[in-house]
């Protein structure tokens, strides 16, 4: 086989192995499928939970109070009414992990979509962690409800 046969093979071969190596790559994280099933076991604050597996996860595009912080209790308890003991779905942004190795995931309870639920509900702000920023827009126009509408930590 001529080189130029060779390298033709070769890229043709890469270019179409390409999008399923992409695909693996963001669907499997950790052993938790960017849009998968899970049971929650723990609410750890208003933006972080466990789920099975002892799976760290953040929700992507919000913040909210620390425990040492105004209206830490209050969005906790916001977030353990929405999701506490239900399966979730969860679906991957970009970035797997945050640099303290918690799972980021938009997360889904019923028809619910939390990550925005919880800064409607005045328990979490809108936050953008470049390069998830899908939702953004969406997010701080919950935001911005929430603030006029005065609910949660904005009264």
């Amino acid at each position: 086989m001529s080189i130029r046969k060779l390298l033709t093979v070769l890229f043709f071969s890469a270019f179409l192995l390409l999008p399923l190596a992409c695909t693996q790559s963001s669907e499997t994280v950790s052993g938790v499928s960017g849009s998968k099933t899970v049971s929650v076991i723990e609410i750890i604050d208003g933006d972080t939970i466990v789920i099975e597996g002892g799976y760290h996860l953040r929700y992507i595009g919000i913040d909210s109070p620390e425990i040492d912080e105004y209206y830490y209790l209050e969005a906790k308890q916001m977030c353990a009414e929405l999701i506490d003991g239900k399966k979730v779905r969860l679906k991957a942004g970009i970035t797997d992990k945050d640099k303290y190795g918690r799972l980021l995931r938009y997360v889904y309870a019923d028809d619910v979509f939390i990550n925005a639920e919880m800064v409607r509900q005045g328990c979490a702000w809108a936050k953008a962690y470049p390069p998830d920023i899908k939702y953004m827009v969406y997010l701080e126009s919950m935001e911005k409800e929430a603030r006029q509408l005065k609910r949660g930590f904005w009264k």
